[in-house]
């Protein structure tokens, strides 16, 4: 294992050198490790696909660096309409001299760690912070990070006193599970998320004793989330920043096979998305509960 190279992401290969046995940093690939959590100075390497929004990858980059020894080799790379086109700039503005080209529709970056960064202002400003709107934990990157979410809203506002043991699928930083937890009839409630920063979020922000939280993928076959009475969730359509239909029939398909028979799942979706095709085989009774101009609310009965 190289020890010393670290990788963010998945990088195309033709694009990008991340060797076999690089460490992976990505909040988004569970079980990474922390890139915050790692030594300054301690890599020699590292390869990154940055993230689209602008605070989360110039804190990505900022961490990287920070990782890095002195003149150890860093790559990073984004679609052109995806931040390729600011990388230059940002990593100059973090105190990096910089090489780049253009493939494949990415920009490429290379440059070495400097001996001195001006890092500062990009952590703070990409790091984990009570947000004044909704006076919950959360962090730039993750859904809806600084504002409460118009279909969670929905939802939250049609969904009815459940009971039992449940899941909440793509938590988010836990504001669906709040709601849920009103009931007392509920005995748990397990949060699970994909983006490890939105399961500390939610930690910090769901401290019922009821909940138990879960960084993971629920299209994983091997997490144990079975004979369940209820699933909730805003169900995502979006993977790596587009739009993407199977990623929803998959949280539909988990969502049927984990609840027990007679089981509910209240989802709320874009309304534009053909949930009830995905649903009806699934599911034994689904009904459309609410629908708005912009949102779908559905029961289904396993």
């Amino acid at each position: 294992m190289n020890a010393s190279t670290g990788v963010y992401g998945a990088p195309p290969n033709d694009l990008a050198d991340a060797p076999p046995g690089a460490i992976q940093f990505s909040p988004l690939i569970p079980g990474a490790t922390p890139l915050e959590q790692v030594a300054e100075g301690s890599l020699d390497a590292f390869t990154m696909l940055t993230p689209p929004g602008t605070l989360e990858r110039r804190y990505a980059l900022a961490l990287a660096l920070r990782a890095l020894k002195a003149g150890g080799a860093f790559t990073a790379l984004a679609p052109k309409d995806r931040g390729g086109t600011r990388l230059r700039k940002e990593l100059e503005a973090l105190g990096c001299a910089v090489h780049e080209i253009s493939k494949r529709h990415h920009r490429v970056v290379t440059c070495a760690r400097p001996a001195q960064l001006d890092i500062e202002s990009a952590l703070a400003e990409g790091s984990p912070r009570i947000v004044e709107d909704l006076q919950l934990w959360s962090q730039p990157g993750v859904f809806s990070w600084d504002r409460l979410d118009p279909g969670t809203a929905l939802l939250i506002e049609h969904l009815p006193e459940l009971s039992g043991r449940g899941a909440d699928f793509g938590c988010g930083i836990g504001v669906l599970a709040h709601a849920v937890l009103t009931s007392a009839a509920v005995s748990e409630l397990t949060l699970t998320d994909i983006d490890r920063r939105a399961t500390e979020c939610a930690q910090h922000n769901v401290t019922d004793a009821r909940a138990r939280f879960l960084w993971a993928d629920v299209r994983d076959v091997n997490i144990a989330l079975n004979e369940l009475d209820f699933v909730v969730m805003n169900a995502p359509f979006h993977d790596a920043g587009a739009e993407d239909k199977a990623l929803a029939q998959a949280f539909v398909d988990r969502a049927a096979h984990s609840l027990r028979k007679g089981g509910v799942c209240w989802l709320v979706a874009n309304r534009h998305l053909p949930y009830e095709a995905a649903m009806q085989p699934l599911f034994k009774k689904v009904d459309l509960a609410i629908e708005t101009g912009v949102y779908k609310i559905y029961q289904a009965r396993a």
